[in-house]
């Protein structure tokens, strides 16, 4: 165990349950993966949960136009997002769904506890409403140019280009995705959460220093401006929760969403026996952390702490947010042939690949990350085929052949060892503060140095001179040692090399109190390629495949 064991609950956004997962999302997963993997390798009790978002009037108009019910709908497409999640080596303790028993508990409790304080209000609003399909329309379902940046096509609820959230009204020349008709304004009597009530508790929790500077930056620009109320109602036909003693009303999807990271908590700690208030009770010494996206950066850092806190819940401890990805520099496109989707990648390329790729490209900070196809094919075949994996190609082959899979009984580079495992403090500080690609840099930095070990002392000469099998026994394997460490740093990042690397060199599944103590006098495996390079055929098959998705959706 390294320090004192920290007992961590943490999230990703949940993927809406109506599409399939594309690289956007595993940006996302990738990221929080590392990080939880992270946890685990040094010892903490971390728990990782998700679901699908299932709420929502796409998701009722989607089962409509199949001509299957939402539950249906909403059922298959876990299967898949759970199908494609795994592809990826995301490692979920549980990932769960928003239509589910668990989060109809928290969702009217929640809703209860905040009602009782005076923290929910009623009044009558004129939304907008579809004449042709004769239903309210939700925010996502009216498009427009934004009030406040004047970018066209913006839904009805926030801007993609300014962050801001509106009412739906606000929006400038809106126009129904569901009929395309000019919408036109009634009246409907809605729920509001009291949001302006929690200012100075929020100011509170962001004052911590617990945000990233550039998200803190942007909080106070929302201060600046005024929190609003916050409408949490919607009017029926709508695939959701009612609101207790609200007929026809229903929570907006955005309610219930958050409360789905719970929701899957209670449900994998019912099945352990264990209790959920551990984690998320108002006192509790647990850590809470969330992985969002910029564009939901009001919901995560205003709208959920408030909620929280109002209902006597404990707040986050933290929520990282992470910029958008590009694709050669350009927003996702479905023509290019840059809208990819899990499992077209997982058809043609192999996960580890873009696991390594997005830790190298992650600096923890809010700035969107670009997926460079050709940078791509060139980073992963120089560093893991080139640097890691080559030094124990390089050298397996001598302790396989000529010692029976025998490592030496000495380490024949003491000092070469002991910088290798002290590297592991800087590394580590960078896991902890998401800082992946500083720390990918380091690890690299460290597998030159071993390749440059190697180069120095020459085994394949060794080899060929009388008297010298100790000393050719022992640089293969300090090498293949050196190896080894490196895998434990990188097992986060590439849980499958690990484990293919812990079957190569017979050993036990690595955690980071493993790096100081060295194998010696120990049997390896016979030694198999342990990862391929990528090929240039197999990224322009990816690109053919997603154009080709286009044509047959």
């Amino acid at each position: 165990m390294t320090g004192d064991q920290r007992k961590i609950f943490v999230t990703s956004a949940l993927p809406y349950a109506n599409g399939s997962i594309h690289i956007g999302h595993l940006l996302e997963a990738i990221q929080t993966d590392i990080w939880v993997r992270f946890q685990k390798i040094r010892g903490h009790d971390c728990l990782y949960l998700c679901a699908d978002d299932a709420h929502g009037t796409p998701i009722m108009l989607s089962a409509e136009q199949e001509g299957v019910t939402p539950e249906t709908l909403i059922a298959r497409v876990h299967a898949e997002h759970q199908r494609d999640y795994a592809g990826f080596e995301i490692g979920f303790d549980n990932f769960y769904t928003t239509h589910s028993r668990e989060n109809r508990e928290f969702a009217e409790t929640i809703y209860t506890r905040l009602n009782e304080k005076g923290y929910i209000k009623r009044r009558t609003i004129k939304q907008f409403y579809d004449p042709v399909k004769e239903m309210f329309l939700p925010d996502r379902f009216i498009r427009g140019e934004c009030p406040f940046c004047r970018a066209q096509e913006q839904y009805g609820d926030s801007c993609e280009a300014c962050n801001r959230t509106y009412a739906p009204t606000d929006l400038v020349n809106p126009v129904s995705s569901v009929s395309g008709a000019t919408p036109i304004e009634k009246e409907s009597e809605h729920y509001f959460f009291n949001l302006p009530e929690f200012e100075s508790v929020l100011q509170d929790w962001i004052r911590a220093g617990r945000l990233q500077p550039e998200v803190a930056n942007k909080l106070d620009e929302w201060f600046e401006a005024g929190l609003k109320e916050w409408d949490i109602s919607r009017d029926t036909p709508y695939f959701g929760f009612e609101i207790p003693g609200a007929p026809g009303k229903y929570f907006y999807v955005w309610v219930d969403a958050p409360m789905g990271y719970f929701a899957s908590l209670k449900n994998l700690l019912d099945r352990e026996g264990l209790d959920v208030a551990a984690f998320i009770a108002a006192d509790s010494a647990a850590e809470m952390y969330h992985f969002i996206g910029k564009d939901i950066m009001y919901f995560h850092t205003l709208f959920w702490p408030a909620v929280l806190h109002g209902s006597n819940h404990r707040m986050p401890t933290n929520v990282f947010v992470h910029g958008f990805l590009t694709v050669d520099g350009q927003k996702m496109s479905k023509s290019r042939g840059t809208f990819i989707n899990a499992r077209t990648y997982l058809d043609h390329l192999d996960p580890e690949y873009l696991r390594y790729y997005f830790a190298a490209k992650s600096g923890g900070g809010v700035d969107d990350i670009d997926l460079n196809l050709n940078d791509f094919q060139q980073r992963v075949n120089a560093d893991l085929v080139g640097k890691v994996v080559n030094i124990a190609s390089r050298c397996a082959g001598f302790i396989n052949k000529r010692f029976a899979g025998q490592l030496g009984a000495v380490v024949h580079d003491e000092g070469l060892l002991e910088e290798f495992v002290a590297a592991g403090e800087s590394i580590a500080a960078s896991c902890e503060a998401r800082e992946y690609a500083k720390a990918m840099r380091g690890i690299m930095a460290l597998a030159d140095r071993a390749n440059q070990y190697i180069d120095r002392h020459k085994p394949w000469v060794i080899a060929k001179e009388d008297g010298r099998d100790d000393e050719l026994q022992n640089i293969c394997s300090t090498a293949l040692n050196l190896f080894r460490i490196l895998i434990i740093y990188l097992k986060p990042v590439l849980p499958g090399l690990a484990e293919n690397s812990e079957a190569f060199l017979d050993i036990q599944p690595l955690s980071w109190d493993d790096l100081s103590a060295p194998l010696l006098n120990h049997r390896i495996k016979k030694f198999k390629p342990l990862l391929a390079r990528v090929e240039k055929d197999k990224i322009d098959a990816v690109i053919e495949d997603s154009k080709e998705n286009l044509l047959i959706n």
